[in-house]
């Protein structure tokens, strides 16, 4: 009976410590449960200057790494382009118009998404380096003003000015085709006429012996200056139909640079 009386007691004993163990936790979980995990607010981006368009920034690492090793595979490019999402975008929306530029040999080196400062750090990095193609089509700027709303379009031109020196720096013997921006969004809308103010100043670089500019974007507007949606479906990028009216809008300037 003795030996009863202390085995009952120490299983009452064992049960009431793990009682009051537990009761101890439970409102530490509670109140864990409880408060909702918060997330960090997002830091507001810093004002934007006209020292950020002229000022290399290594925004895509890996494509930057990509088109390096693609270069040092060696090949004949004899048609090199320069660009965003817009050029970027173009051999796999529309492969059929891309596919006939097949006997420039062309090399498309566009990356979404980049602004002038991107692809000055890409040019002054090595993916100019070996290679010696006898026309370079340059389209860039867009996203300067559509990722930055306070970009002003001066500082825009200024990166596209630097662009183009950095290309003519380093491929001299080339002929430099600058498209003017490609038209978005609506007529009156603010980014539209920023587009038009950029594409002023840039004109200007046209020198008729090594820079040349073309600007093809009424082809892409209808009669009141909006953008079909079959040409751009966002009212930013080519839709396949989009490509075909770049390509025939530039093919013929293309080919007497090619000369």
């Amino acid at each position: 009976m003795i030996r009863k009386s202390i085995w009952t007691a120490f299983i009452l004993s064992a049960v009431v410590g793990f009682s009051s163990a537990f009761a101890q936790q439970a409102p530490t979980t509670a109140r864990a449960s409880s408060t909702p995990a918060t997330k960090p607010s997002a830091l507001p981006k810093p004002p934007r200057t006209a020292e950020n368009a002229v000022s290399e920034v290594d925004r895509n690492p890996k494509r930057h790494e990509a088109f390096l090793a693609k270069i040092k595979e060696g090949g004949t490019h004899n048609l090199l382009f320069i660009g965003d999402s817009i050029t970027d975008f173009w051999p796999r929306r529309a492969k059929e118009t891309w596919a006939k530029f097949d006997e420039y040999k062309p090399l498309n080196l566009g990356i979404s998404g980049e602004r002038t400062e991107d692809v000055l750090f890409r040019l002054n990095h090595g993916e100019l380096e070996g290679l010696a193609p006898k026309v370079v089509v340059i389209m860039i700027g867009t996203n300067n003003f559509g990722q930055h709303a306070d970009e002003k379009p001066e500082w825009t031109a200024s990166g596209v000015d630097k662009i183009v020196k950095a290309v003519r720096e380093k491929l001299p013997q080339s002929k430099i085709l600058l498209l003017g921006i490609f038209p978005r969004e609506t007529a009156n809308s603010v980014r539209r006429k920023k587009v038009t103010v950029v594409n002023e100043v840039i004109s200007k670089l046209d020198d008729g012996k090594n820079v040349f500019y073309l600007d093809i974007g009424d082809k892409f507007l209808d009669e009141k200056g909006d953008i079909p949606k079959d040409v751009m479906g966002d009212a930013l990028h080519p839709t396949a139909k989009g490509y075909d009216i770049w390509y025939d809008a530039m093919k013929p300037k293309l080919d007497e640079l090619m000369k």
